[in-house]
């Protein structure tokens, strides 16, 4: 039912899936950065499914001046050391640092982020691959580059499906874990 094969690469948003999002803020240097509880525990469950895992994360804030692209990469880095030390491997971490008024390729929903990952790695197979995110444009980005969306969400279903871009619905990225570890028994 998952589809889940050797090609398949798992797509992660980063803010409100890996850490903790700031309301009506961005994370602009590493003591912003919180993250949100059981991510570890998922992402080692979900290593055993993925043999690529991917981050794409929407970064406007160095677009609008708030941050730079050095602020960003000092955290992205901090972020995969912590990862590393606690045996989770991440294969890439991408960022759009534009605006969305700039309509970039690169930006969310728009697939440049995919495509890369793509050419990165010639394994992936993008009609195998799930993009879990808390963001519409998440999901949006998902469907546009033909994966499986998983949404991360307390909101109802009912509020929830009214998109049409979502496949299924988790609290948090360990339920899915969770899930998948139930689901396919490994």
């Amino acid at each position: 039912m998952l589809g889940i094969t050797e090609n398949s690469c798992l797509f992660l948003d980063r803010d409100g899936v890996i850490n903790k999002k700031l309301e009506n803020d961005y994370v602009k240097k590493w003591e912003e950065f919180e993250f949100i509880d059981g991510v570890f525990d998922a992402l080692k469950i979900l290593s055993v499914y993925f043999k690529t895992i991917v981050i794409v994360t929407n970064q406007q804030g160095i677009g609008k001046g708030l941050y730079s692209e050095l602020d960003l990469k000092n955290i992205h880095s901090k972020m995969l050391d912590i990862f590393q030390e606690n045996q989770i491997l991440i294969d890439a971490v991408f960022f759009a640092p534009n605006l969305t008024s700039e309509n970039s390729i690169m930006r969310k929903p728009n697939i440049g982020m995919a495509l890369k990952a793509k050419q990165l790695f010639d394994n992936i197979n993008l009609n195998e691959s799930f993009m879990v995110g808390d963001s519409i444009s998440d999901m949006e980005f998902g469907k546009n580059a033909q994966m499986k969306t998983i949404y991360i969400s307390h909101k109802s279903h009912e509020e929830i499906y009214n998109h049409g871009v979502i496949d299924n619905t988790f609290e948090s990225l360990l339920h899915f874990a969770n899930y998948l570890k139930s689901y396919e028994g490994k």
